[in-house]
């Protein structure tokens, strides 16, 4: 992660399942939120994800949304500016807040996107500081219909 981070010019994002009973308590997500701090940088955006026991991982339950916002709260403490709960419906921690004045940049509910605050170079139209990302002048108007990806050269 740190070569991805220093070395290439691809965009970084961070993804963690948090599983109940393996990786989810308070020590973990300190640990793992200083870490990124310390060695990729407090810009890089992390998404905390619930499990749903489906397939062959039965033996689990679900992630709660209070562990979500937990894992996300501690983040926020650690110094990550953008940290986001995902596969649950939180329209807050599905949402981009400005790091400088805590504005809010980009509204989700789950697939949809709502506000858009940000200027046509990604800055907040509040306090003007740049939203680290790439980002087109203006918010998608697909919708929550998904779509396919195809990764070329």
């Amino acid at each position: 992660l740190v070569y991805l981070r220093e070395q290439t010019q691809v965009w970084l994002e961070l993804t963690t399942l948090l599983i109940p009973g393996e990786n989810d308590t308070e020590a973990e997500l300190n640990e793992m939120t200083r870490w990124v701090v310390a060695n990729l940088g407090p810009d890089v955006p992390m998404h905390f994800t619930a499990f749903h026991p489906d397939w062959k991982m039965r033996d689990k339950p679900p992630t709660s949304p209070q562990t979500l916002t937990l894992a996300r709260d501690i983040a926020a403490a650690n110094g990550v500016h953008f940290a986001y709960t995902g596969n649950v419906h939180d329209r807050r921690g599905g949402s981009t807040y400005c790091a400088h004045c805590g504005g809010l940049l980009i509204e989700r509910d789950w697939y949809q996107l709502g506000q858009w605050n940000l200027d046509s170079t990604g800055n907040c139209t509040s306090c003007g500081t740049p939203c680290p990302g790439r980002f087109e002048s203006a918010p998608g108007t697909w919708g929550a219909r998904r779509l396919p990806v195809r990764m070329g050269r």
